[in-house]
Formats: structure tokens, sequence, C-alpha cells
């Protein structure tokens, strides 16, 4: 089995390379198509190898693309070949939950102790928005509240709207792909709680655009008392969201966190008072935000963005840019701000700031 799953994946690899050059859906939103084949090649879907000559882009040309969202930019592709890239992608999805059964089978030669954990978990399932279902009511479930009922409810609206599983295999990737200690699908399915607490906002925020309010606030109620981290069934979230140990995150109701998007623990994205209304920031794609960082109000975080941790942010941050302190400021200030040539979502770089300060240990 594992050979064939082996092969197949190759296939697929090479299938997805000789179609990438036509795609820029992923490619980071600050370059533009002259620099796509100099530059840059998709490793997959989400993960991006940058080659040196990105050092030499000149980026005061391009501006007047540095505020789109990466999905907005296209290369002009004929339907056919659209078409095929969507297969590869819908391939490319049906092998993370194919990946994942083998590494479940893999980790049961290594640990037969936990056989019926993994049985039960992930093999015992048909397909993963069964074993989602399970996992997350298992985990959320109390003697008032049986694991049954709530897996009914989650499984009704997985299988009801496709799209949350899309968003689902993406988070799987991205902590994959950006978080070191994450060493195989399963193990993040399984024991990341940060990507079980998105998983069951993307629940708990359909039910609440359903009207269905007291139960979407019930399942924020329980995430928060067993996952440690409170997300709003109200706010948004996009696709490929790693939340990083997760411990003490806080997402107000208006907050909006676009696509790629790395949040550390102990970040809070709140309001700044009792006030009603749209109160809450909205994050760009490809922002990073650093351990222990507050951005307060109905500001707005720009694509690529990096936020240092420990930062107080009260004020918009431009595309690109990094903010750092209490209150934040912008590394090479407000009116000639350095700009980052990287996505700081995908290389999770915290550091790279600190040149920019007379710096001593």
């Amino acid at each position: 089995m594992k050979t064939k799953v082996s092969f197949f994946t190759s296939i697929l690899h090479n299938h997805f390379h000789s179609k990438s050059k036509n795609v820029l859906g992923s490619l980071p939103h600050f370059l533009t198509k002259e620099h796509y084949k100099s530059t840059i090649y998709a490793h997959t879907t989400r993960t991006l190898v940058f080659d040196e000559s990105i050092k030499n882009v000149k980026f005061s040309t391009l501006d007047h693309i540095s505020s789109m969202p990466m999905s907005k930019i296209h290369t002009q592709t004929n339907p056919s070949k659209d078409h095929d890239h969507e297969h590869v992608h819908d391939q490319e999805h049906d092998d993370v939950w194919l990946k994942m059964k083998d590494e479940a089978r893999y980790d049961i030669e290594q640990e037969p102790i936990l056989s019926n954990y993994y049985t039960t978990s992930i093999l015992s399932h048909d397909t993963i928005e069964s074993a989602l279902s399970h996992h997350i009511s298992m985990k959320l479930s109390n003697s008032s509240l049986p694991s049954v009922t709530l897996q009914e409810v989650i499984m009704s609206v997985l299988i009801e709207d496709q799209e949350i599983i899309k968003y689902v295999k993406n988070d799987l990737k991205a902590v994959k792909e950006r978080d070191p200690a994450c060493f195989s699908y399963v193990h993040c399915f399984l024991h990341f709680k940060g990507f079980l607490a998105c998983q069951a906002h993307r629940v708990a925020h359909k039910l609440w655009l359903q009207d269905r309010k007291i139960l979407a606030l019930l399942i924020q109620n329980r995430v928060s008392e067993v996952l440690a981290l409170d997300i709003h069934p109200g706010a948004k979230i996009g696709s490929g969201i790693l939340l990083d140990h997760a411990t003490g995150v806080v997402v107000g109701e208006t907050a909006v966190i676009g696509d790629n998007v790395s949040i550390l623990h102990n970040v809070t994205l709140g309001g700044t008072g009792k006030s009603c209304g749209d109160r809450h920031p909205k994050i760009g794609d490809g922002v990073l935000i650093g351990a222990g960082t507050c951005v307060l109000g109905n500001i707005r975080i720009g694509h690529g963005a990096k936020i240092g941790a420990g930062s107080v942010v009260v004020k918009d941050v431009p595309d690109r840019t990094t903010a750092v302190g209490n209150p934040a400021k912008l590394i090479g200030g407000k009116d000639n701000p350095v700009k980052l040539d990287k996505i700081p979502s995908h290389t999770m770089d915290h550091t790279s700031h600190i040149e920019f300060y007379d710096y001593v240990v």
C-alpha cells in the first residue's frame, strides 16, 4: 500500500510542477509575472522557495498591487489548463487524507499500545469529515453534552459546506510546512489544539451565519474551556491558518483574518472599549503576528505585514512592513518604512528586524 501511495504522490508532484507556472494564486502578492520565472517556483500550493535573485527585485514599482490578496492575482490561462489544475488540486487534497491514514498505520507500528486510539480516531473512518467530527466531539463533550450529539451537529455542517474541508486541509498543510515541531499531518490533526480550535470555530461560524447562535456560542465556550483559546463565532477566518501553540489567543466578534496567516500564543485581536458594531482588527493575507501581541480596534494590518512579539498595535500597519513595540512603531519610520520581500507568515522569521536597532545582550 505504501509503495502505491508513494508512486501516486510522485506522479502528482511532477504533474503539479508542470502546471505551476500557470498559477499565481499562491504567490506572494508583491511579485510580478516578469519576476516569476526567474525568482520563484512552487513547492506545493502553499510553500514557496525563493531564489537568491529575489534580492535584486525592485519593489518600488509594485506598490499598485501590494494591497491585493494573493487569490486575486492570476495569469492568463486557457480554460482547459484551469480545469486540469483544479483536478490536480482536488487530487492533492484527497492525498492529505490518504497520507494521514498511512501515518496512522506507521505510528501504530512504532507504538502498538496506541492501536485502539489511532483506529478509533483515524483508521475506522472513511472520510476526513467523519474523523474530524468524531475527534472534535470527543474533545468538547462533557457529561451533559454527549459526544454523539456534537458529532451529528459537526458532521452535518461539514457535509453541507465542503469549502470548510478544503480550508481544513489547507490548515493542515500550513501547520506541517511552517511549524518545525509538527512532523506529520496526523500528529497535527490529533494533537495540535490551535488546529483543532480553528476547525471547531469554522463549524461554529457556519452555525452563527445560519442564526443558530446559541449552539455556536456553546461550541465557542467549550473550546475556550478545553483548549484555552477564545474565538468568537462571528469572526471570519481565512484558509491556510497556523495558530502556533495557541494558548491564550483571543479573537473578537467582528475580527477578520485573511489567508495564509500565522499567529502565535497569547495574541489578542480585540476591541478598545464597550462600543458595539465593527470594532475589531482586520488582518490581511500572509501576516505574521508574534507572541503576546495585542491588536486593538477596527484597524487594518496590511497584506504581508509582520508584528513583533509583545507589541501593542492601535493604528493601521501598511502592507509588507514590520511593526514593533508598545505602542507599536514601523521599522524604518512611518514616512519610509522598510518593505519586506518575503511572506512573513511563511518564513516565520521573528528576529530580522533587530538589525535596525543598537541591540546589546
